[in-house]
C-alpha cells in the first residue's frame, strides 16, 4: 500500500463520521507523505493545525489508522508552511531548518496516539469558533426581503443578489458597498451572506468589523501567532468585512489582509466589503490594497427617494403589526431625508410614545416626534467639514490650518480640529494626522491632550470648545 491510499481510506472513515464543514476545514488541507512499515507521515499547515487535530481529532485519527495498519500503527506530522507572500515570510512561523535557502520549512512531529491535553488556546479572538465548526456572525433579521428596492439602492442591491446567488462566480468580487451613515451598507451586506448561507450550507462565510478585525491582527502579534491568523482566513469561502475605511493608516493590518485578499481571490472565494467612502476618496489605505478593491464593483448606496422612505415607512410598520394614517406616513417620509436609521427611530420613538402615553398616533405627536428625534440625532461628520468648519471659526484657510507655522492661534486652531477630528469620527489618531497637515499619531495624541488640559485652566479656550462643539453637533 501506498500513504496516498492508506490516507484516502482513512479519509473515508473520518468523513462518514464528522460534519461536512469540520471535514472540509481540518481534513481537507491534510497531504499524505510518506509510509514507512506502520507509521504514516502527513503534512499539516501550521503548528495551530496539529495541536487542533491532536486536542480533537487523536481518537478518529486512531481508529481510522488501527484499522488500515493495525493496533502498532503510528502517525507523524509534518508541519510545513509554504511562502506564498515574497520574500518577506511575515506570516512563518520559525521552526529550524536545515536549508535556510529553501521557500519551506518543516517539522516533524511525532504523535503515537496519546492525546497529551496540549493547552489549546484559539490565538486570535474570534468569537464564532464553536466545537469544529466557524459561526458566520451573521444576523438572520438582515435580508433581502427586509431590503427594499429603490432607485437609490437598485445596483448595489442587485449586485448583492447576484453574489450571493453565485459567490465567486462572478465579476463582482470583490464587491465593495460604499455610502453615508444609516443608508443600509451593513445590512446589505448581511444579506448576502444570509442568502449564501441559506443555498450554500457548506460554505464558510464569515462577517466581521474591519475594527475587530484588527484587534484580532494585534492579539495575533502579541501572541506570535500571526500564520495561525493567516490561516484561518485562509479557509473562508465568503469574507464580509464591515466599514474597510477603519483599516485607514494601520499599516501593519492593511499588509496582512492583502495577503488574505489575495489568497481569497486566486482561489475563487468571494469578498465582500463596505465602507463610508468610495475607494478614491479613502485616506492613508495602500495604493496596492486600493487597487484591489477597485478589481469587481464599487456600489453606491445612496440616500432613499421620497417613495422608498414611504415603502421603508410601511414595511416596518407591516412588520410591527402597526396602522398609521396616510398622511403622518408621508409627514415622517417628508420630514426625515438623511438615512433610513434615523427614520426606522422615528417609527420606533413614535409607536413607543404612543403606547406608553396611550395616544392616538395622530399628526401633533408626530411632529413633536420629528421635532426631539431629529435636533438629537448624533451625525457623524467628517474630517473636512471639521476643518473648515474650525477655520471659518478662526477666519483662516484650510491651508493656513494645515500648515507648518508655530503662530500660537493657527497651532491651537489645528489642535481644536485634530481634537473634534477624534470626538466625532471614527478614524484612527494616524489617519487624523494625515489628514490635518501630514502629522502623526503622536501629535494628535499631544493636541487632544493640550485641548482637555487647556478647557480647564483657559475660560477663552473653553469657549472656542463649546461654541465648535455646537457648530458641529447641531
Amino acid at each position: 500500500m501506498t500513504a496516498q491510499t492508506v490516507w484516502d481510506n482513512c479519509l473515508s472513515f473520518i468523513q462518514d463520521n464528522i460534519t461536512p464543514q469540520a471535514y472540509k476545514t481540518w481534513f481537507e488541507p491534510i497531504r499524505a507523505v510518506k509510509l514507512t512499515d506502520n507509521a504514516l507521515s502527513i503534512q499539516v499547515p501550521s503548528k495551530f493545525f496539529y495541536e487542533w487535530l491532536e486536542e480533537h481529532y487523536v481518537k478518529l485519527l486512531k481508529v481510522s489508522l488501527t484499522k488500515e495498519l493495525g493496533e502498532h500503527a503510528k502517525l507523524v506530522y509534518v508541519i510545513r508552511m509554504e511562502n506564498t507572500y515574497g520574500n518577506r515570510q511575515p506570516f512563518t512561523e520559525k521552526i529550524p531548518s536545515t536549508n535556510r535557502s529553501n521557500k519551506m520549512k518543516s517539522q516533524e512531529v511525532d504523535a503515537p496516539f496519546k492525546n497529551k491535553n496540549p493547552e489549546l488556546k484559539n490565538p486570535f479572538v474570534i468569537p464564532g469558533i464553536r466545537n469544529l465548526e466557524i459561526e458566520s456572525q451573521l444576523n438572520p433579521n438582515y435580508n433581502f426581503d427586509n431590503f427594499l428596492e429603490g432607485d437609490s439602492n437598485r445596483l448595489a442591491r442587485s449586485a448583492g443578489m447576484a453574489v450571493a446567488n453565485k459567490p465567486g462566480g462572478t465579476s463582482f468580487n470583490p464587491l465593495l458597498i460604499f455610502g453615508g451613515v444609516g443608508l443600509g451598507k451593513t445590512h446589505l451586506a448581511h444579506a448576502i451572506g444570509v442568502q449564501i448561507k441559506d443555498r450554500y450550507p457548506d460554505k464558510t462565510v464569515l462577517y466581521i468589523s474591519a475594527e475587530k478585525f484588527t484587534q484580532q491582527y494585534i492579539e495575533s502579534v502579541k501572541k506570535n501567532n500571526r500564520n495561525d491568523f493567516i490561516h484561518f482566513y485562509q479557509v473562508i469561502d465568503v469574507l464580509i468585512v464591515d466599514d474597510i475605511q477603519l483599516l485607514s493608516g494601520k499599516a501593519g493590518t492593511q499588509d496582512v489582509f492583502f495577503h488574505i485578499f489575495n489568497h481569497l481571490h486566486q482561489n475563487g472565494k468571494q469578498v465582500v466589503l463596505t465602507s463610508d467612502k468610495a475607494p478614491v476618496d479613502m485616506q492613508d489605505i495602500e495604493q496596492r490594497l486600493l487597487s484591489r478593491f477597485k478589481w469587481g464593483l464599487s456600489a453606491e448606496l445612496q440616500q432613499p427617494g421620497f417613495e422608498t422612505r414611504v415603502s421603508i415607512i410601511k414595511n416596518k410598520l407591516y412588520q410591527d403589526g402597526v396602522e398609521m394614517p396616510e398622511d403622518i406616513v408621508e409627514f415622517l417620509a417628508n420630514n426625515i431625508k438623511t438615512n433610513i436609521r434615523e427614520l426606522e427611530g422615528a417609527i420606533i420613538s413614535l409607536i413607543a410614545h404612543s403606547s406608553f402615553n396611550k395616544k392616538e398616533i395622530n399628526l401633533e405627536l408626530a411632529k413633536k416626534i420629528v421635532d426631539n428625534y431629529v435636533k438629537h440625532t448624533k451625525r457623524e461628520v467628517s474630517i473636512d467639514y471639521i476643518q473648515k468648519v474650525v477655520s471659518d471659526y478662526f477666519q483662516m484657510d484650510v491651508d493656513t490650518l494645515q500648515s507648518k507655522t508655530r503662530k500660537r492661534h493657527i497651532v491651537q486652531a489645528r489642535q481644536l480640529a485634530m481634537f473634534f477630528a477624534k470626538k466625532l469620527t471614527k478614524a484612527s489618531l494616524a489617519s487624523i494626522g494625515s489628514q490635518i497637515g501630514k502629522r502623526d499619531h503622536a501629535t494628535v495624541l499631544h493636541a487632544c491632550k493640550t485641548v482637555d488640559n487647556l478647557s480647564t485652566t483657559d475660560k477663552q479656550f473653553k469657549k472656542y470648545v463649546e461654541d465648535l462643539n455646537k457648530k458641529l453637533t447641531m
